[in-house]
């Protein structure tokens, strides 16, 4: 059947029905009304069919009003519960939406002087269950496993295995004099005084004055890390590190050594409630080893002597050395306190020598 074709076999044409429906829309009062025989087959098929409701073509259905009421009071509960949170434990909040606390991505390791700092994180409050937090050594690795040793190849009076044994060896002194827990309490260093060449008189006074009468020359945290265990204690069994070791030929053909290496501690007062505050003393140590050819320089099997050390430190406590890192607790930090600004995890710059007595390091940041 076509547009334009009546139910009893009649037809108009294409142009009368266009204008049918043209004039039908616009309101033409004497365009050509719809033929009754066509309105007599729409009646009749209407009321042949069982009765039903409207259908509805992509139609809008408004909400039953008690449904509606319902979404309110659950909208209204989850953001006063949202307002709870926030007023209660901002920092949470802030980890969910910084993606910071101990979920941060691991570090690479560091086989090369990085050229900046660490980028800024939360400012966030260590806790006793992430005393990391909002610290860039939360990505860092933990203990040994953040110094970086290089391959190892021949160098001077040493074979590749035999470097790679030194290397090894260095960094055990690392280990044991800034990583192990009985010298962290206060202990002497006796593994690491193991590792030294006793035969180095400068280095064995050093060590005699150090530990009997400390001073800004001769200070055992130079070379060691000890807290007063009657003031200070660990928060947890992780230190974490940043460092690594490179070498080189030195003098005589000896194998030259050096680290550069980063710790962090996180402290509270020895003692202290859950709640107490949480201290990260921060220390990055240089020093240069020489593992010396026993048929040039007087030396023992295993042992290597010191060429230079030197340190920076910061939140360890300021004015006379006692031996010991002394972190400052609530009004024992000084208001006054005017150091030489440092960012103690800037790994990007050379490690910079202490001053004179009661000078020391203002952290821009811990």
């Amino acid at each position: 059947m076509g547009a334009g074709t009546e139910p009893d076999g009649s037809s108009r044409s294409d142009e009368e029905w266009e204008r049918f429906l043209r004039e039908s829309v616009a309101g033409v009062v004497d365009a050509p009304r719809e033929p009754s025989a066509r309105a007599r087959e729409v009646t009749e098929r209407l009321r042949a069919e069982p009765a039903r409701g409207p259908e509805v073509w992509r139609g809008h259905t408004p909400a039953r009003p008690t449904r509606r009421r319902g979404w309110y009071a659950v909208g209204f509960t989850a953001s006063l519960a949202l307002l709870l949170a926030v007023a209660l434990a901002p920092d949470r909040i802030v980890d969910l939406v910084a993606g910071a606390g101990t979920g941060s991505t691991p570090a690479a390791p560091e086989t090369a002087r990085p050229t900046q700092a660490p980028p800024a994180e939360p400012a966030l409050r260590p806790t006793l269950d992430e005393p990391f937090r909002g610290s860039p050594a939360a990505s860092w690795a933990s203990g040994a496993a953040g110094i970086t040793l290089p391959k190892a190849e021949a160098v001077g009076w040493m074979g590749a295995a035999e470097v790679e044994r030194a290397l090894a060896r260095s960094r055990d002194f690392l280990v044991a004099s800034g990583l192990d827990r009985e010298v962290l309490r206060g202990a002497r260093p006796a593994k690491a005084i193991a590792l030294l060449n006793p035969h180095q008189k400068d280095v064995r006074s050093f060590l005699d004055t150090a530990f009997r009468t400390p001073t800004v020359e001769n200070d055992p945290l130079a070379l060691f890390s000890r807290f007063q265990p009657s003031r200070a204690q660990l928060v947890g069994d992780v230190v974490k590190t940043r460092g690594r070791l490179t070498y080189r030929e030195g003098a005589h053909g000896a194998l030259q050594v050096t680290a550069d290496v980063t710790f962090v501690y996180p402290v509270t007062r020895q003692g202290a409630a859950g709640g107490d505050e949480i201290v990260r003393t921060i220390v990055r140590r240089e020093l240069v080893l020489s593992w010396d050819d026993p048929d040039k320089v007087v030396t023992e099997p295993g042992t290597f002597s010191i060429v230079s050390f030197t340190y920076e430190m910061t939140n360890g406590g300021c004015g006379a050395p006692t031996g010991y890192f002394v972190p400052p607790f609530g009004t024992d930090r000084r208001p006054d306190e005017s150091g030489t600004e440092l960012d103690p995890y800037d790994r990007s710059v050379p490690v910079k020598r202490r001053g004179t007595p009661g000078e020391c390091w203002k952290a821009t940041r811990s």
